[in-house]
């Protein structure tokens, strides 16, 4: 009969070959930027692909119930738009693929986990007739401040005047020093 020891070594040797197998067959990729053609090359010279998120996952059903509770309804809704018009206001002016497919997916994303279901249903339908434009920071926080609006509208609100976004939400970040507030707004950065 083998020791409890020697049981523990060998187990502990046959897991330590695999994973060195493992990372032997499918070494690790490492990226370096080529800043010329602002591509992610891996290190063999073939330009890296990054993976797309899963568009069932990110275009799926509603999870969440109905919200009953009218006044936590408001908060949210106040809360939530503050986080997006902020993260639209803050998006890079010049963003490369992947950071416009996390912010396409992250939007998609809330309109399946929002707390409030029918809240939910009703941002999921304007999505599928008004996808999220991610090109620039101005192109995505006008789509959000129009797509804003027509929530508005069906809740029969006063319109947002989009030329005030940066006003209204500002979070107090600490802006590109290289950048005048509003200027991406204004000029069409």
């Amino acid at each position: 009969m083998i020791s409890r020891f020697t049981r523990t070594f060998i187990f502990s040797c046959v897991c330590l070959l695999l994973i060195g197998t493992v990372f032997f067959l499918n070494p690790p990729i490492h990226l370096q930027w080529d800043a010329d053609n602002n591509e992610w090359f891996n290190t063999d010279g073939v330009p890296h692909v990054p993976v797309d998120v899963d568009r069932h996952i990110a275009s799926g059903h509603v999870i969440m119930g109905k919200l009953g509770n009218e006044t936590a309804k408001a908060a949210l809704g106040r809360a939530t738009w503050k986080l997006l018009h902020t993260m639209t206001l803050r998006f890079p002016e010049h963003p490369t693929e992947d950071e416009r497919e996390a912010l396409r997916s992250y939007i998609h994303l809330t309109s399946r986990l929002y707390p409030c279901g029918e809240c939910a249903e009703e941002f999921q339908t304007l999505l599928k007739a008004h996808p999220p434009q991610t090109s620039s920071r101005k192109t995505a926080s006008q789509w959000l401040c129009y797509v804003h609006n027509l929530v508005n509208k069906r809740l029969r609100k006063d319109q947002f005047d989009c030329t005030k976004l940066d006003d209204t939400y500002d979070c107090g970040c600490g802006d590109d020093p290289s950048e005048k507030k509003g200027e991406h707004l204004i000029k069409g950065g």
